[in-house]
């Protein structure tokens, strides 16, 4: 598998290396990646989710809005990504604005997950705390009544997806002798991408 040019448009070369990852890591999840977010103090908070798609606009995912990296990105809109496939010897870091994607979007990709995890979205008051175990299962147990014989379950007013619009991606190859490859592409405000090769 070829390595990045300075001719590529790196968003198309992340599917590439992500469809390898796919097709032979062996990974469970390929699709894991690391989600960086900081409060407006600039603490930062670091923590694993799923992307859920990747499109000339961006890098998309869903959670919970009330939730830490919720709060933050909402008063914060930028966040960092990092990729990285131990069996393709490759990993990709990612960084930029994050963008709310619409409604419309989020009830689209909702109704594409298993009955329990949407109503799971509906019980959980994600990072906030918890009295007990049985407080999040009586919570599960309302929501299930609520929605009993209800197959279009709808999206949760604070639940919903984000596109990180990338302003910098940067691909890592694993070399043995150390001397790993390093290629930047930064956005160049107008629709296009400045190459950069970085020392390891």
């Amino acid at each position: 598998m070829r390595e990045p040019q300075p001719t590529d448009i790196p968003l198309p070369l992340f599917e590439l290396w992500l469809n390898h990852a796919k097709a032979g890591s062996g990974l469970e999840f390929p699709n894991a990646m690391s989600l960086a977010t900081a409060d407006t103090q600039g603490r930062p908070s670091v923590r694993m989710v799923l992307l859920k798609g990747v499109s000339e606009r961006g890098f998309q995912f869903f959670t919970n809005f009330e939730s830490r990296k919720g709060r933050e990105l909402e008063a914060n809109p930028h966040a960092a990504l990092c990729f990285y496939w131990e069996k393709t010897h490759r990993s990709v870091r990612v960084e930029g604005k994050v963008e709310m994607v619409s409604r419309e979007e989020s009830q689209k990709y909702f109704d594409t997950r298993v009955r329990e995890s949407r109503l799971g979205a509906w019980a959980s008051p994600q990072s906030r705390a918890l009295k007990s175990r049985s407080e999040l299962e009586q919570k599960l147990a309302e929501v299930q009544q609520r929605y009993q014989g209800v197959e279009q379950i709808p999206v949760p007013p604070h639940w919903g997806g984000f596109c990180l619009v990338p302003e910098t991606i940067e691909f890592w190859v694993n070399v043995p002798n150390r001397l790993h490859d390093r290629f930047v592409y930064k956005a160049n405000g107008s629709g296009g991408w400045a190459f950069t090769r970085l020392a390891p």
